[in-house]
């Protein structure tokens, strides 16, 4: 109760703290700046996770991060045969970001898998599914992605199959036997990969769910033995006028605790959970629409934006214009309420999608860690 009581103080705090639009288009959200923010020092064990893609352009300072997943690779798969996987775009951008562990040697470095295809070279031609279905294609990649581990110095395998059993897009499914493939698939990289090698995956904000005949998503129970840990995708689970990101909010479809429930119920530990931060607003999904948190702070009120709106009951900031509900987001002051409730719960850490939605000064990334690392 005592602990509670402590929780509700401290988010009252963060409340009032940032219930205020007084911002200057550009810059930082009030109380961010760089000389105000005292670090804490990390604390072994916990996850302050940051995706970094192929397509961005800064080289991350990677003081503040214990992980760094690089986004992505891709499956070829032609016929429906399993033949290699290759980076997304340029490998120079891959080893600038692969460099960062000399200067950081605490740093893990993970090569992120995605089921999406974007190389010219390259055609979606049954990905993971196809793959997945065959014992000796999986330990082909199994084998492919250890040899890949050791000749380039990093730590570890992430995939991000979204998602075994459906797809938003036009990837190849097999509702079927995809979700029991997917766990033959982890089974077979971490016998590939040994222990001493990281293996986690981006996991969707629920556990396995009846889809026609078969089942769709990832059965987390029967995955959690072969990873690490998991990075819930706590993020994207409604859009406008809802809060995409929200920390509990019954009225909302969906939020980070029912999220992380998920794999509560299902019998995986908290200390293998890595809780999902979007560095980025989310308006229409009709309309597609997405910013930057550090285009969040150009938005100006001579346009009838206002920034700082606090949601008091989902714990999270959103974006009005001209009165209406533009976008949910999240801001110091929501990374700060989830870091007290992820700590609370026994949770591993943080993870955000992506470096590049961070501001100059890196306002969201010194926030995660310092939730993260709090004593």
């Amino acid at each position: 109760m005592k602990r509670k009581l402590l929780f509700i103080i401290a988010t009252v705090f963060l409340v009032a703290a940032c219930h205020n639009d007084d911002y200057i288009p550009g810059l930082p959200a009030p109380g961010n700046e760089d000389n105000e923010t005292e670090m804490a020092e990390q604390v072994a064990g916990r996850v302050a996770l940051g995706y970094v893609t192929y397509y961005g352009t800064s080289i991350p300072d990677a003081k503040y991060l214990t992980h760094i997943n690089y986004a992505f690779a891709e499956l070829y798969v032609k016929n429906g045969i399993y033949e290699k996987f290759g980076l997304q775009g340029d490998k120079s951008r891959f080893d600038k970001v692969k460099r960062i562990k000399s200067l950081y040697p605490h740093v893990k470095i993970l090569l992120s898998f995605t089921n999406s295809v974007s190389n010219s070279d390259n055609s979606q031609d049954g990905g993971f599914s196809a793959l997945a279905k065959s014992p000796e294609m999986r330990q082909q990649f199994a084998q492919d992605c250890r040899a890949f581990v050791l000749s380039e110095g990093i730590d570890g395998i992430d995939i991000d199959w979204e998602f075994p059993g459906m797809t938003f897009g036009s990837n190849a499914y097999d509702e079927l036997v995809d979700v029991e493939n997917f766990t033959l698939l982890m089974k077979d990289l971490r016998a590939a990969l040994g222990q001493s090698t990281l293996l986690t995956y981006a996991g969707y904000c629920m556990d396995k769910r009846p889809q026609g005949e078969g089942y769709k998503y990832i059965d987390v129970k029967a995955v959690d033995p072969y990873v690490d840990f998991v990075n819930i995708m706590a993020y994207d689970l409604v859009g406008a006028p809802q809060h995409q990101s929200a920390l509990n909010k019954p009225s909302n479809y969906w939020d980070c605790q029912r999220s992380v429930d998920e794999y509560l119920n299902a019998g995986v530990s908290a200390d293998k959970l890595v809780l999902g931060i979007p560095f980025y607003g989310r308006a229409d999904f009709n309309a597609g629409g997405s910013i930057n948190y550090r285009d969040i702070l150009n938005l100006s009120k001579d346009d009838g934006y206002v920034i700082e709106n606090w949601d008091a009951e989902g714990n999270v900031p959103y974006v009005t214009k001209n009165g209406s509900f533009y976008c949910g987001y999240d801001n110091p002051c929501s990374i700060a309420a989830k870091g007290e409730w992820i700590l609370k719960n026994g949770m591993k850490g943080m993870m955000f999608w992506d470096y590049e939605g961070d501001d100059t000064m890196g306002t969201l990334r010194k926030a995660l860690w310092n939730a993260v690392m709090k004593k």
